[in-house]
């Protein structure tokens, strides 16, 4: 007979043997999957190896300690995502408050209670699935999302998609690029006095990098939606959309980029006034009268197929 946790792994770090051996039995017959390191470097080459879904750390051990396990593992993208419970007898604050810095979720105090440690990880691994589900559908659906933290700027979490993008534009790292740590910090602000933020966050060679500002969480966190432009991409959708002729959507994809005619006919090496007739020709095939109403469209349309 399966039980409920089989399918779960637990890594238990201490290195005291009494301490192993309740915990062990007591997750043993929980139906977990048990895990075992008696010193640090071991627990950061289980974990690696393992990936684990809750790492129980003991907080003081000989050679390297329990927060500096922590701080390793929330820096590797393979395991900063997996919930870290201290165990420790220190409970003067500053401990405590050291093990949060750390990266850890949670702590529980020796002597050790299975009882309390049992429903403390089953809730860690509920939420750790929460996340991850939420992740990947996202994912499915193509999102590049990201999780900031607000107070460290750290990259909580993020799609595959949107690692890709980051990593393109600014390089691979834990942090939020300084760049888009700006931008949302202006978002916030702009949100909160009840404007927007424009969505322009990098340009580079004939790409462009947005971003909307989705939310900030209870937890203090930030989402934010990334989407990546080019010209040659967005040129070919409208003429799709709008039976355009390769000219004519140059000149509309210019147009919902806010350039002027003047601008658009610098860009494409020709004259104000045949930007005008191609113009004529967009507002004809799109049934609109202004630019305004051209261009809403063209961003509507350009939106809709980036989703």
């Amino acid at each position: 007979m399966t039980t409920p946790h089989m399918q779960h792994v637990v890594l238990i770090v201490d290195d005291q043997p009494d301490n192993l051996t309740l915990l062990h039995d007591a997750l043993d017959d929980a139906g977990y999957t048990v895990l075992v390191a008696t010193d640090g470097e071991a627990a950061l080459q289980r974990a690696r190896l393992s990936l684990p879904d809750v790492i129980l750390l003991d907080a003081v051990m000989p050679g390297l300690d329990g927060f500096e396990v922590a701080r390793r593992l929330k820096a590797a993208f393979a395991t900063r995502a997996i919930p870290i419970v201290f165990m420790t007898g220190l409970t003067e604050s500053e401990h405590v408050v050291a093990a949060f810095a750390a990266g850890g979720a949670d702590y529980v105090t020796k002597p050790l209670r299975p009882p309390e440690v049992l429903v403390r990880i089953a809730a860690h691994i509920q939420n750790a699935r929460q996340m991850t589900q939420a992740s990947s559908a996202l994912d499915a659906f193509g999102q590049a999302t990201v999780a900031i933290a607000a107070r460290s700027g750290r990259l909580v979490w993020q799609t595959a998609l949107a690692r890709r993008l980051i990593e393109h534009y600014f390089g691979a790292g834990d942090q939020a690029p300084p760049a888009l740590l700006a931008w949302t910090q202006a978002a916030q602000a702009a949100r909160l006095a009840g404007t927007e933020q424009p969505a322009l966050l990098l340009a580079q060679q004939g790409r462009r990098l947005l971003a909307s500002f989705h939310d900030q969480t209870g937890d203090e966190e930030w989402l934010v939606v990334l989407r990546e432009e080019n010209d040659e991409a967005s040129i070919q959708t409208l003429m799709g959309a709008f039976r355009l002729t390769q000219r004519e959507a140059e000149v509309l994809h210019w147009l919902s980029l806010g350039k002027t005619n003047r601008d658009i006919a610098d860009i494409l090496d020709m004259s104000p006034r045949t930007v005008n007739k191609h113009l004529e020709h967009v507002f004809d095939k799109l049934a609109v009268e202004t630019r305004t109403a051209a261009a809403s469209l063209a961003l509507g349309k350009l939106r809709g197929s980036a989703a």
